[in-house]
């Protein structure tokens, strides 16, 4: 049988065994042929029974079939994330003490961005998301967990009778020597109420623009385009890349006592003193629209928008940059290229984008091996992907293995990496000609590309290759 390189396994194969099973036997399903059940195998484990045991278990037939142990515990790690073999979930109950309380200091400290709590017929549970993965914690009795629920609610100042709409709040949160806002979303679902709390660190002390992941070049670009006295700095990538955090940083370094600086932003993640803030409230017309057209009548120096995300934000936004202020925003593209295209698409005229676009940036943030237990091995060619051209092939490589300390998810803490494209003149003609053509324009100007960052990370041990191929689908 031959190993696939391409991440991803069918529904139907997963859902063969459940999370623990994977990690407890050590297999992953390979496939079905003729009626067999075939699962992969580390080939330095002795299967010592294996095989007949799963069958009991599955009702089917089982074949092993072994393969490398580098090759077999990146997949393992990648499709059975969540626990292993139920190590790392640990089960609450109210006799456990303030549940809530519990969780919450927990999540703050392993900086945990969100916590799930979701009702199942037989169980309920929590999940973290660290470094932007969901990793199972807890289990919660469901005689306990409407309790819970109905604690949130109450902290948040929401209806506790109300159990079949959806409802929105949020707590502050000052305990135990934390202080962070947090984000309440209430969903109805078949077995219960699904929670889902952002946890907002108001702390920026520890956000500087050079401990970002910029290299020294994309650095100096940075720096100077954000210098310039107008014109528009725009972020891109998909939801949680670190956006915010760069604008942020990016904002510390701006911020001084002779520049007026406004900012309004959906949520206020941070708060920074001598910059002022505004809360986006679309119920009562608060928009990112309606706030930029008051902002220009503030006499400001600098103005942040958390997003561009529609023709008339864009529009004032470009109409900020033309009458003498420099716009920090983002704005949702795959590409830093990709920017240009977008405006183009909510109607802004290309030369409008050519006169006010000082700088283009993409981001991504890429999850780093667990120093405690990841594992170097020779590296192999044929690991890598196909098609994927590498600009080198290291002679050895790291894989993700799990510990208590990560979680068993094999990675602890992330790192941002850029795409960065200084609009010079060469660029502002394509762009009022409509002439952007993104291979031969990364090549003429020798721009590193997000997958090459990406690339460099793992050549230096840093993370795997599965990491790099998930997130750019190499």
């Amino acid at each position: 049988m031959e190993l696939t390189e391409t991440p991803g396994l069918d529904t139907e194969l997963k859902q063969l065994i459940t999370t623990s099973q994977a990690w407890y036997f050590n297999v992953i399903p390979a496939e079905i042929e003729k009626g067999v059940l075939k699962f992969f195998f580390p080939e330095n484990k002795d299967p010592n029974g294996t095989a007949a045991e799963m069958e009991v278990l599955l009702g089917r037939e089982v074949e092993l079939v072994k393969v490398p142990e580098s090759w077999f515990m990146e997949r393992l790690s990648r499709y059975y994330p969540n626990a292993h073999s139920n190590r790392g979930t640990e089960t609450l109950n109210t006799g456990t003490g303030d549940l809530l309380t519990l969780m919450l200091e927990e999540a703050a400290k392993i900086k945990s961005s969100d916590i799930h709590l979701e009702a199942f017929e037989e169980r309920c549970r929590v999940r973290f998301r660290i470094d932007g993965k969901l990793v199972e914690r807890y289990i919660i009795p469901c005689g306990d967990y409407p309790a819970l629920i109905n604690k949130i609610k109450i902290k948040s100042h929401l209806d506790i009778s109300e159990k079949r709409l959806p409802q929105d709040g949020r707590i502050i949160y000052d305990e135990g020597g934390f202080k962070f806002d947090i984000r309440v979303s209430i969903l109805p679902t078949l077995h219960g109420e699904k929670v889902v709390l952002r946890l907002l660190n108001r702390d920026a002390t520890q956000i500087q623009l050079d401990r970002l992941g910029f290299s020294k070049s994309q650095l100096k670009d940075y720096t100077e385009g954000v210098s310039n006295p107008n014109g528009i700095v725009l972020i891109s990538g998909p939801t949680g890349s670190g956006k915010t955090t760069t604008l942020y940083a990016t904002l510390k370094l701006l911020n001084k006592s002779e520049t007026n600086i406004l900012t309004v932003e959906d949520p206020i993640e941070y708060t920074l003193e001598g910059i002022n803030q505004v809360q986006l409230k679309e119920s009562i017309g608060l928009t990112f629209a309606s706030a930029l057209r008051t902002f220009l009548r503030q006499d400001p120096d600098i103005i942040m928008v958390g997003e561009i995300r529609d023709t008339e934000t864009a529009q004032m936004a470009i109409r900020a940059a033309l009458t003498g202020h420099l716009v920090l925003s983002t704005i949702h593209t795959n590409s830093a290229l990709g920017t240009i295209t977008r405006l183009m698409d909510m109607d802004i005229a290309p030369y409008l984008i050519a006169s006010t676009i000082k700088l283009s940036v993409a981001q991504r943030l890429v999850r780093i091996l667990c120093p405690r237990c990841k594992k170097e091995e020779p590296f192999k060619a044929s690991l890598l992907p196909v098609n994927f051209k590498p600009p080198f092939v290291p002679e050895k490589h790291s894989i993700p293995v799990g510990c208590p300390h990560c979680y068993y998810t094999g990675y602890n803490g992330r790192r941002a990496v850029y795409e960065m494209i200084p609009v010079d003149e060469d660029l502002k003609d394509r762009i009022r000609m409509n002439q952007l053509d993104a291979n031969s324009w990364f090549s003429e100007k020798n721009i590193e590309t997000l997958s090459s960052q990406a690339f460099k990370l793992f050549a230096r041990g840093e993370t795997s290759l599965l990491e790099v191929h998930s997130l750019f689908n190499l």
